[in-house]
């Protein structure tokens, strides 16, 4: 199967920019898995095709605002840098940019001196190894300093940052948002609870690999990225109730479908697991655990609209993006939805 299979054209206008409001009026493509078939809807009618008995598993991690910007200590040359990944204490993996004045041990302030930073090591793929201090909580200094590390594609500022967080985000750890949670308002998810839709919740930490092309021909040639998840035992036990009275399991997002899928390949059942995974779900996959997925519309010849085409048919999702374009949906992190089912 080739990369170039999961290509459709897309106009730029389509490409949402800022979120809607209130979250639940977004549009919503719901699609039937066996046979394709489509409607047109809105995010809030999520609970006509919500039953009794289903439950939801829902990404609880929560974006860190990640790109904070400062100067180097000898020059007061501007530096912005990225935060990728937590380490130890606080020593974290981080891009640079410019990176050719992020060398070893150069130092760096933010904030007017809230917190400094020095360049610990350079990795191999330029990432650089960076121990910061400050004074108080870090994290408290970085939701102060730090900006939203918002994808590629969106040009307009964030007014509110909460707005790249779902409403039930609580676990610090990503680099991006686990968008398709975007649409859930906490009305919505109290009114799912009332008709007898359990909620279930998983944690992985989204890194910027989402974002990374596939730049080879062939699918099966693409090394994913690593992300560390957790699945507790509370959401292990209400998936395998809900599995044996017959109930759905309908994963938000393509995050919390991959965590489901990498725990039942390794542990060969569901059940309380914590630890990192690279899997790759693209056409051909043996989905174990999912019976629905809530999910945005993906970038073309991404991971994402793979794993998408693996669970609900390639033909069937490449007529959905076809039809979402002509209809005029709006695309990624701050667009509309589609709910598998």
């Amino acid at each position: 199967m080739k990369t170039s299979d999961f290509y459709y054209d897309l106009p730029e206008e389509l490409i949402a920019q800022t979120p809607v409001e209130p979250r639940d009026s977004s549009r919503m493509l719901v699609m039937d898995k066996k046979t394709g078939e489509l409607q047109h809807q809105h995010f809030y009618d999520i609970l006509d095709f919500l039953k009794e008995g289903d439950c939801l598993i829902l990404n609880d991690s929560r974006v860190l605002p990640a790109r904070i910007y400062g100067v180097k200590e000898e020059t007061g040359a501007n530096v912005e840098f990225l935060l990728l990944r937590h380490i130890e204490n606080k020593r974290w993996e981080a891009l640079a940019k410019p990176g050719k004045k992020a060398k070893i041990g150069t130092r760096f302030v933010f904030g007017d001196g809230l917190m400094t930073c020095t360049v610990a090591d350079v990795l191999e793929d330029g990432n650089r190894i960076i121990d910061f201090e400050c004074s108080g909580s870090f994290y408290e200094n970085l939701d102060q300093l730090g900006q939203m590390p918002l994808p590629p594609y969106i040009h307009e500022k964030l007014k509110d940052k909460e707005r790249y967080q779902t409403v039930y985000s609580r676990e610090l750890g990503s680099a991006a948002a686990p968008t398709a949670g975007l649409h859930f308002t906490k009305e919505l998810l109290k009114k799912a609870e009332e008709k007898g839709v359990k909620i279930g919740f998983v944690t992985l930490h989204v890194g910027l690999g989402t974002f990374r092309p596939v730049k080879v021909d062939d699918v099966t040639d693409h090394h994913m990225h690593s992300e560390h998840y957790e699945l507790p035992q509370e959401t292990a036990d209400l998936i395998n109730e809900t599995k044996k009275n017959g109930g759905r399991v309908i994963s938000v997002g393509t995050t919390s479908c991959r965590t489901l899928e990498s725990v039942a390949q390794k542990e060969g059942c569901i059940k309380a697991s914590e630890g990192w995974t690279d899997i790759f779900i693209y056409p051909g996959f043996e989905f174990k655990v999912l019976d629905g997925l809530i999910t945005n519309f993906h970038l073309p010849e991404s991971t994402l609209i793979m794993l998408v085409s693996a669970f609900a048919g390639f033909d069937n999702v490449m007529n959905a993006y076809q039809t979402a374009v002509s209809e005029k949906y709006r695309f990624f992190s701050f667009g509309d939805a589609m709910c598998i089912l």
